[in-house]
């Protein structure tokens, strides 16, 4: 029989558990020690964000963005309905509406030509969420906040070592949120970082994440006590997540090599299928530089997408969908509104599949692109 192939095993570099020891040695576990600095430096120094803080997860950093810029009861906040729940969330816990925008037929981005019909007189923020590590169309969003005075959030929970016109995703808005959980290319199990790109709010950004009080000037000796100033949650990771996560991101470079190397093998793989209109292939435009965070295969229908996922689960071969959008979610009824139709939503959602990527599947990747073509070829 067969081994089974798992949709995702979390890779590791072989440092991380040596870097972990170090950390207890330094006696310094709850967060902000020697490791968590050299993950902001190297995030700073890659991506060129004016500050780069690390948090606990990528839903933190959302809800720390959400603080910053401001946003209180009756706020709307214009964002894809296709995405993960925490980019919504964040901005409801602050009293906010999500305001949702139907997403693009190629790259599964928010349609940057349908923002603006969607803005009104309470509208706070737009929100791109750069889908599978793709680049929204930053310059078209960022026009349109400039010229109406909007404050732009990135969602780039997908986006690391990924860019745009050959600028970091993530350094485009005011503030941008990235993940490190155990899905994403480089991880530490739970984790993510806020980029701060106007220096304006990185003072409060450092009390927001130390749960509203000035500790991180009093250990830097600027001030004889700390106390509490503002408001803020226990948003700091542990020494610990830092450690492993520097092992990770020493080989960022590696890792994304290797990840696009497999991206790359499916994508030929699968070309003689789109030209027999069994799937549909994903789309990177021209100037973005993606990372290979996700491959997904795009079936004609739901119907043919579940028997799809079902033939591969039968072969051994986890093979999952991604979003439920989030207007069509309970929860989603209650506390957001639709920005105009979201027919692409709806249908390309129920039409996505994922294959397995990552790193120690090259082995067994020629079994999962064989199983994928009689999958596809039998419906």
């Amino acid at each position: 029989m067969q081994p089974y192939i798992p949709f995702n095993r979390p890779f590791m570099t072989g440092r991380e558990l040596a870097y972990i020891a170090e950390a207890h040695g330094n006696a310094m576990l709850a967060g902000g020690g020697p490791f968590t600095r050299r993950c902001e430096d190297w995030l700073q120094g890659r991506m060129g964000a004016a500050r780069a803080m690390l948090t606990h997860s990528c839903t933190a950093a959302l809800e720390m963005a959400a603080i910053l810029a401001g946003v209180g009861p009756g706020d709307e906040i214009i964002m894809p309905s296709y995405t993960f729940v925490s980019t919504a969330n964040a901005f409801v816990l602050r009293g906010a509406v999500p305001v949702f925008v139907d997403i693009r037929e190629d790259t599964r981005n928010i349609d940057e030509n349908l923002i603006e019909a969607a803005i009104g007189p309470k509208t706070r923020a737009i929100v791109p969420v750069h889908y599978a590590g793709v680049g929204c169309e930053m310059d078209r969003i960022m026009e349109i906040a400039r010229r109406r005075r909007l404050m732009v959030i990135e969602d780039a929970a997908q986006g690391v070592m990924s860019q745009y016109r050959a600028k970091a995703l993530g350094t485009f808005g005011a503030f941008a949120a990235l993940s490190f959980h155990e899905t994403k290319n480089i991880t530490c199990g739970e984790g993510g970082a806020l980029l701060v790109n106007d220096p304006q709010f990185a003072s409060r950004a450092e009390i927001v994440r130390e749960k509203g009080t000035n500790r991180s000037q009093f250990f830097r000796g600027e001030i004889d006590k700390y106390t509490w100033v503002d408001i803020g949650s226990s948003y700091l990771p542990s020494e610990l997540s830092a450690a492993f996560l520097w092992a990770q991101m020493e080989e960022a470079a590696s890792i994304t090599r290797r990840r696009l190397k497999m991206w790359e093998r499916y994508h030929g793989a699968f070309e003689p299928l789109e030209r027999q209109g069994r799937i549909r292939r994903p789309v990177v435009p021209p100037g973005c530089t993606h990372n290979a965070h996700l491959y997904y295969l795009l079936l004609p229908d739901s119907a043919r997408r579940d028997r799809f996922i079902a033939r591969l689960r039968e072969r051994g071969i986890h093979a999952v969908f991604h979003y439920v959008p989030l207007h069509l979610s309970p929860k989603g009824r209650q506390c957001t509104r639709v920005g105009g139709e979201l027919g692409r939503t709806a249908e390309l959602s129920g039409r996505l599949v994922r294959l397995p990527l990552w790193l120690g599947l090259e082995d067994q990747q020629e079994r999962v692109v064989e199983e994928v073509c009689a999958a596809a070829s039998s419906l």
